[in-house]
């Protein structure tokens, strides 16, 4: 089975619309994903940017929220951007490496996208982040106390710089197994048919 990596950042409106098709697409195509969260900022802050460009460029963003809210609304999704946007996704983004280490990193990803951006909710907020949990089943306590801890912290680092060092610079990014990159939820079926698109 091809394997591909998902590279998202929780505050990234369109990496909400990959997460809501990337298993149905890949299951269909015989394809593993591979969840890996990472955080923009870092890598906004090496292009000389200290926050996203769709805030950076108003008319960009005013059209990036009309675009996210027609592409979900096509998929059945009902979007309502956050007030606080881009939230801080830091704690969200720890959490979903211990998912991944655990199992629940797709459920919590996409549970963690529906509460921002389609109950609107503040994923910097603990209430949100521990209602997400609850909803899984997951011991919100204890992994708050996981994720203080140094070695989420590095690892979360160490992904952001993975991120960097393969050349991507934007949410959603997809990586083949060769190490091709594709960037945007519009380029997911191209990245899923890789390398047989050629």
């Amino acid at each position: 089975m091809r394997r591909l990596e998902f590279w998202y950042d929780f505050a990234s409106t369109y990496s909400y619309l990959a997460a809501t098709r990337i298993e149905a697409l890949a299951a269909a195509g015989s394809v593993e994903v591979i969840w890996r969260p990472f955080l923009l900022g870092p890598i906004f802050r090496a292009q000389g940017w200290e926050t996203s460009p769709f805030k950076l460029y108003p008319a960009k963003g005013r059209y990036m929220i009309r675009d996210v809210t027609r592409r979900a609304a096509a998929r059945g999704k009902d979007f309502h951007m956050p007030l606080h946007w881009p939230a801080s996704s830091v704690k969200a983004a720890r959490m979903a490496l211990v998912g991944a280490n655990e199992g629940w990193i797709a459920a919590f990803t996409r549970e963690v996208f529906e509460a921002e951006f389609e109950a609107g909710r503040d994923i910097a907020d603990d209430a949100a982040l521990g209602d997400v949990c609850g909803r899984l089943g997951l011991d919100f306590a204890r992994l708050s106390s996981l994720v203080a801890g140094g070695d989420i912290k590095s690892a979360l680092k160490a992904q952001t710089g993975r991120a960097q060092s393969l050349g991507i610079f934007g949410a959603p990014s997809f990586v083949a197994e060769d190490g091709e990159v594709f960037w945007g939820d519009d380029r997911l079926e191209q990245a899923l048919a890789w390398p047989r698109a050629l």
